[in-house]
């Protein structure tokens, strides 16, 4: 859906009017309009909606086969996190744990040397996840070092 959509009102028995904020309801009542109309061109109709004829036939087929739950948007990116993998992560705590004083730029460079490409960046968010940056951590580790 394009921003500058303006909500269509639809007259009947009974008045609709379709938010373009609305993406199941936008796409349906593009369809439906499709569909009783005999005289309009599905390039104009999917014009007024502000989509090309490609992505009405896409909405099309992926309402044929779905129902109305593939008109829903889907959400955008990586479906999966294909940088920092269990393996990856295993790894990055593993090296926090043999050198608790370490910078992430070494562990990020040590992961690298190793085959894993992996930015700086990733490994800070993977040691604040797991809660290995906090200051009291590094104390502790160092306590239970002597203690043995």
């Amino acid at each position: 859906m394009k921003k500058n959509a303006q909500i269509i009102n639809l007259k009947g028995i009974v008045d609709l009017n379709i938010n373009p904020q609305d993406p199941v309801a936008w796409k349906l009542s593009m369809l439906l309009e499709a569909a009783f109309s005999r005289d309009i061109t599905i390039e104009a109709i999917a014009k007024k909606y502000n989509y090309t004829r490609e992505h009405f036939h896409v909405v099309y087929r992926n309402f044929k086969q779905k129902g109305s739950e593939g008109l829903a948007d889907k959400p955008n990116g990586p479906k999966s996190n294909y940088k920092r993998t269990e393996e990856v992560t295993k790894q990055i705590i593993r090296h926090r744990f043999l050198d608790p004083e370490a910078s992430c730029e070494v562990i990020a460079q040590k992961m690298r040397q190793t085959g894993h490409d992996i930015s700086q960046r990733s490994v800070e968010r993977t040691i604040q996840d797991y809660g290995l940056q906090k200051k009291g951590y590094i104390k502790q580790i160092r306590r239970l070092q002597k203690q043995r």
